[in-house]
């Protein structure tokens, strides 16, 4: 299968303001009974967008200003709790390619890296700068740039973090682990082979 590089990526912000966004609330416990992550297109953070009765509450996610937006803002530790891979899946699957916020919980990260989505981490100072950008000027095209490792419009550019090993993973194509195992059957088959025999335990009397 091909490699997917993913180094710079535009698109339309919407800010999902709020520190602490937990997985809970990105996807509802009732979601996570789908068969394929394909079915959690739009259902990320339902309950915060909608009431019981389907009407909206007036998320930003579903303002008209921000209707085809991208690219996410958010908080400090989005992703935390628990560590369910259904939140970064509904997230990518509603249309979502990028995260910029403050930090990010370590499993949410790790599990939104593996399914090509990068987060990357900018400073509460220049988030609050993004932000006020958004409010004034919504339609902004804005580009996430891994290489230079920038976030940035036609009036502005911002800094972004990102370890290393996940950004040379999204850049050289390397982000996909079952796509790493099918270009190389070889190499797998070589460390199967050298993999001690499995042996069973003796019974229990």
């Amino acid at each position: 299968m091909p490699l997917q590089s993913i180094i710079s990526l535009s698109g339309k912000a919407v800010p999902v303001p709020g520190a602490n966004m937990d997985t809970d609330r990105i996807i509802p416990a009732r979601f996570l009974k789908c068969i394929t992550f394909d079915e959690l297109a739009g259902t990320m953070f339902y309950d915060d967008r909608f009431a019981a009765d389907g009407s909206s509450k007036g998320h930003p996610l579903d303002a008209p200003q921000h209707a085809g937006a991208s690219i996410i803002i958010g908080g400090e530790n989005f992703g935390c709790g628990s560590s369910r891979e259904h939140a970064p899946q509904a997230i990518k699957r509603s249309g979502i390619r990028a995260i910029v916020a403050e930090s990010f919980a370590e499993i949410f990260f790790g599990n939104s890296s593996g399914i090509g989505l990068p987060c990357v981490r900018a400073s509460a100072e220049d988030l609050a700068a993004i932000s006020a950008i958004l409010n004034r000027a919504p339609e902004t095209t804005w580009t996430l740039d891994l290489d230079s490792m920038t976030f940035s419009c036609h009036e502005a550019s911002f800094a972004v973090r990102m370890p290393a090993e996940p950004r040379e993973a999204f850049m050289q194509g390397r982000w996909d682990a079952v796509v790493e195992l099918m270009n190389a059957p070889d190499k797998v088959a070589q460390l199967a082979a050298e993999l001690p025999a499995p042996t069973l335990a003796p019974a229990q009397t």
